[in-house]
């Protein structure tokens, strides 16, 4: 999936006539003074660092100013942040609006329905995830038909909406919808819909594009996503390879057995963090390239489960054993293995032989991983 920042999200919304705020993106603190001396940033602004994180307010990252000096100063401050792990790069400057009440609206795909769904409530301005299911209106909408009429009656009168307010709510709904059409788009949010005046006003865009609709759509090829610099070299090596906030590295084949072993160590206290799926992969090249790059990670122990139907264990051994190898002694650290299946045996042999602690059974295996991290057995 692409995950467009909020400026880039609002170009979008831009185009397909979606009400905003004026507004402009600034990379520099003196490009922000300009901006609100220029005129092209009316006063007061509200100043927000575009990160893909969520949570900005109460983590500092949004601001307000009342002149170019003040959004100067706030521009120059949040710049300096590093934000859920995120540097903060870019930031946006909008005018601050007098809002009558804030709304969530989103269009989204519902993969249990395998149809897209329109969801509103009345409570935005929240994280959705944080509002009581019976305040979130849910429409299926059939993507040949799509919004009808009466849907938009039902989502205008969920939010509370009459009169003008309405007919803006309609042009609000025709754009979002024509985005996640025609933009191949997975989710279209807004999260702020302000009500402001009469009308409604987007404060905010989040939208995720399906990468693999990505042929149809050159302009996303560039943007920089939540990917982590080692995820990005992942990828490129076409690794499955996800970074979490844990301390111990996780070496598994098959996504269910990756998802089993990372709920097992959260089960006896460990924290997962990197976690690298093999996949049917057992060449002892790409298996000491994976490992490589979960070394570049630091992680305070790795757990290796695999299972061996497709796979050896004996060329995953050798791989993880030619890796270590390479690995400079400051930056080592604690391997526990558990490897069952096809050649079990060798690899159990092969990996003894270098001094990793293997063991047959899940239980004991976790918890030697989750000691050797540093935490309770």
């Amino acid at each position: 999936m692409v995950k467009l920042a909020e400026w880039r999200g609002k170009e979008i919304f831009r185009q397909y006539g979606m009400p905003l705020p004026r507004g402009r993106v600034v990379r520099s603190a003196a490009e922000a003074a300009s901006a609100v001396a220029a005129g092209s940033v009316p006063l007061p602004c509200v100043v927000k660092a575009q990160v893909l994180a969520g949570g900005r307010g109460k983590g500092g990252a949004v601001r307000f100013a009342s002149t170019p000096a003040e959004a100067e100063a706030a521009t120059g401050a949040i710049l300096g942040l590093e934000f859920k792990g995120e540097r903060v790069r870019e930031v946006l400057l909008e005018e601050k609006l007098p809002i009558a009440r804030e709304l969530y609206l989103s269009v989204a795909l519902d993969r249990s329905l395998r149809l897209p769904i329109v969801m509103a409530s009345a409570r935005g301005g929240v994280e959705i995830e944080s509002v009581d299911d019976a305040q979130i209106l849910r429409v299926p909408v059939h993507p040949f038909v799509g919004l009808t009429g009466y849907e938009r009656r039902r989502i205008a009168t969920t939010l509370g909406l009459v009169g003008p307010a309405v007919r803006s709510l309609d042009t609000v709904l025709t754009a979002l919808w024509q985005i996640f059409e025609r933009e191949d788009a997975e989710l279209v949010e807004i999260n702020p819909l302000a009500v402001v005046g009469d009308g409604l006003t987007a404060l905010d865009a989040k939208v995720i594009i399906e990468d693999d609709a990505s042929f149809r759509h050159p302009q996303y090829a560039e943007v920089r996503d939540d990917r982590t610099p080692l995820e990005e070299i992942a990828r490129e090596k076409e690794i499955a390879f996800v970074q979490l906030d844990g301390n111990i590295g996780v070496i598994a084949n098959g996504a269910g057995l990756t998802m089993a072993t990372l709920d097992v160590l959260q089960q006896f206290g460990g924290r997962p963090g990197v976690f690298l799926d093999l996949g049917g992969t057992d060449d002892p090249k790409k298996v000491t390239e994976a490992f490589l790059l979960m070394a570049k990670a630091r992680p305070a122990a790795v757990f290796l489960n695999i299972f061996g139907g497709v796979t050896r264990c004996d060329t995953v051994a050798l791989g993880l054993v030619e890796a270590m190898k390479q690995v400079p002694p400051a930056e080592r650290f604690p391997l526990v293995a558990r490897i069952r299946g096809n050649n079990e045996d060798e690899g159990i042999a092969i990996l003894r032989s270098a001094g990793v602690t293997s063991l047959h059974e899940l239980k004991e295996s976790v918890q030697a991983a989750v000691a050797a991290a540093g935490g309770r057995p």
